[in-house]
Order: C-alpha cells, then structure tokens, then sequence
C-alpha cells in the first residue's frame, strides 16, 4: 500500500488531505522564542495577530532529517511505499533534508515539487489519484518529474510590507508600491519565485484582470482543476475570482483552499492566486 505525504505548504484543503488520507510534515515557525507547527498549532490568524497587531517577526523552518526519518520510520510500519512532496528545493531545505532521509528507507521516494503552495498541492493531488489507481512508486515519481515544470504557479499581493518583513523586499519598495498603489504578481518559474506584471488599481480590479491575462484565449491548459489560493481574502472576493475564471476557462474543477503559514507569513492576508496545468 503506498501512502502520499507532503510538507504543509501544499496547502490542500483539511477535506481533501482527509479524503486521500495525506500524511503531512509541518514546517516550523519560530515567533521570536518560541517554536510553532504550521497547521498544528499555529495557523494563520496566528501569524496575522503576532506581525500586525502584536509587532512580532515570524520566521519560517525546513522540516529537519531527524524529523523526515521519524515520519519515514512510522509510516513504514503500514506502508509499502512512500512518496514524499517537498515544498520546491529553491525555496527551502526540506527536499535536501528528505533526501538525507531516505537514505536509511529504500521504500521512501522524495520529489522536488519546484513549487510551493497549491502549485505544490497539483503534484500532491495528483500522487494521491495516482495511487488510488494501483500505479507502482516508481512509475508515480517519474509521472510527478515531469509534471513539475507543467504547474502554473502564481499570486496577486496586496501588502509587500509583510515580504519586506522577511527580507524579500525592502522597506523602500514596499512602500513606494503602496503610495502607487501597485499590486505586484509573484510568479513561479524555473523553481524560484520572481515578480512579473505590476498592476495598478484597487486589488479586486487587479485580480479581475490578473485573470483573465492567466487564462484568456490559452490553448495550453489542463482543465481538470484550478486552485484558487489566498490566506484570508474576502468571500465576495473569492466569488468574483471564481465568477471570472468560469468566464475565461472551463476547468472540471474549481478548488478554493486556504493558505498555510508559510505562504501567509511572506505574503500577509489579501494575496490570492490561480494555480493550474499546461498540457
């Protein structure tokens, strides 16, 4: 029997983890002292109360060997086989952890999702159908590596003041973008993150149009399920986003799930996203 397992950052839904019985590794956020699990016992309201209303840094940690080796060694005691998705390689340890790992479990196979978030959460899903239908470890690895570079990640932001935060913008940035009222697109490609079109506008009007630019007109998709991903945006948000990817696609499925702290840490609140499959 093989068993589908994934660092937190997929960010899948509670209802879709429990429905494919998804192990899940959490990463740690350090809030000054202290040491939290993302989805354990810290979420992200937590993170939103410590940064803006407490003034508190968050950081974020890799789930560390010891930690992989403990999860490895308890679902080997049911599982035939395992298949690890780690949050993207260029992102964080995790996946060089994993590896280190799996070192001492031959049934343990470690793929570098390149991605991170619900982008993440495609490989994962995917792994789980996969294993639903009888296909060997093996065979889903190689079905997962070639799916990775299929996987269109990215993110409207609202705030940079949360990136700037973690050192992934300055102080300067973040607040010229705010004077101007930008609304950066956080891309993933190649496995890293980096800023494509900056729109200008109310954040609702920048997600309508970030839509349609995403799907408009494309010949390349897989409709067989979008994510829409954000940590705490408004349902009347979250509906015209849906409203506008039925306008512009015809996906099978159209998923909302919420953020894990990772993401929420380094993108605040109001930062929403499509992510899907090129064929």
């Amino acid at each position: 029997m093989i068993k589908v397992s994934a660092d937190s950052t997929c960010d899948l839904s509670p209802e879709l983890i429990k429905e494919f019985d998804i192990a899940i590794t959490p990463l740690s956020i350090v809030v000054e002292d202290q040491v939290f699990k993302d989805g354990v016992d810290i979420h992200p309201v937590d993170v939103f109360r410590f940064v803006d209303d407490e003034g508190k840094s968050c950081q974020t940690g890799a789930v560390n060997v010891f930690e992989y080796q403990q999860h490895f060694q308890e679902l080997s005691k049911q599982h035939s086989a395992i298949i690890q998705i780690c949050l993207g390689s260029g992102f964080s340890s995790c996946y060089s952890n994993a590896l280190l790992a799996a070192r001492d479990f031959p049934n343990v196979h470690v793929v570098d999702s390149k991605n991170l978030s619900s982008g993440m959460g495609h490989l994962v899903y995917d792994a789980a159908l996969l294993a639903q239908a009888g296909i060997e470890p093996v065979e889903i690895k190689k079905r997962l590596d070639a799916l990775v570079p299929k996987v269109e990640a990215s993110f409207i932001i609202d705030r940079l003041d949360y990136l700037a935060k973690g050192g992934r913008c300055s102080a300067i940035t973040a607040q010229s973008a705010k004077l101007l009222r930008l609304k950066p697109c956080i891309e993933v490609r190649d496995g890293a993150m980096i800023v494509g079109r900056k729109y200008r506008g109310s954040f609702e009007k920048a997600l309508r149009t970030y839509v349609q630019e995403r799907l408009e007109g494309r010949d390349d998709l897989d409709y067989s399920r979008v994510f829409i991903t954000h940590p705490a945006c408004k349902s009347e948000v979250v509906a015209m986003v849906r409203a506008s990817i039925e306008e512009y696609g015809h996906f099978e499925e159209i998923i909302e799930t919420r953020a894990g702290c990772t993401i929420s840490n380094h993108c605040g609140p109001n930062t929403l996203g499509i992510l899907f499959k090129r064929l």
